[in-house]
């Protein structure tokens, strides 16, 4: 029965030549195969040969781990970002609303005097850089 598909003949152990396994990996590799995918393509038998041959030769980390950790997809990531970039809006809105109760009850201005300490921290740094600098001598 010919059902118009082009049969690989299937291979034994003795034909998988270093160069062969090279091969292999670096079409999994390169993301033209899946290692499932080259072992179907390329008629390797065993269910996990390709996957060793990855863990023993591959540039990339093919660790037994990597596969069963369940990495979130990247919707899901972008989403739980949005989600902290939400609650970091809103603690900075609550800390903001906070020193201007703090300044209304004590009579201060704590952003402006805590940026003036900034600043002068900061030109003190900048002083102490450049007279370490061996360019300064």
């Amino acid at each position: 029965m010919n059902t118009g598909q082009f049969r690989v003949p299937k291979r034994t152990q003795k034909d998988y030549t270093l160069a062969f396994k090279l091969q292999v990996i670096d079409t999994v590799e390169k993301g033209d195969f899946t290692y499932k995918e080259a072992q179907k393509h390329y008629g390797i038998q065993g269910r996990s040969t390709v996957l060793i041959w990855l863990r023993k030769h591959g540039r990339l980390d093919w660790s037994a781990n990597t596969f069963m950790s369940k990495q979130p997809s990247p919707n899901k990531k972008i989403r739980a970002l949005e989600q902290q970039i939400k609650r970091l809006q809103e603690d900075k809105e609550i800390l903001n609303t906070a020193i201007d109760i703090a300044d209304e009850m004590l009579n201060t201005d704590i952003r402006k005097k805590y940026l003036s300490l900034l600043s002068k921290d900061m030109n003190q740094q900048q002083a102490q850089k450049n007279a370490s600098s061996p360019l300064a001598e």
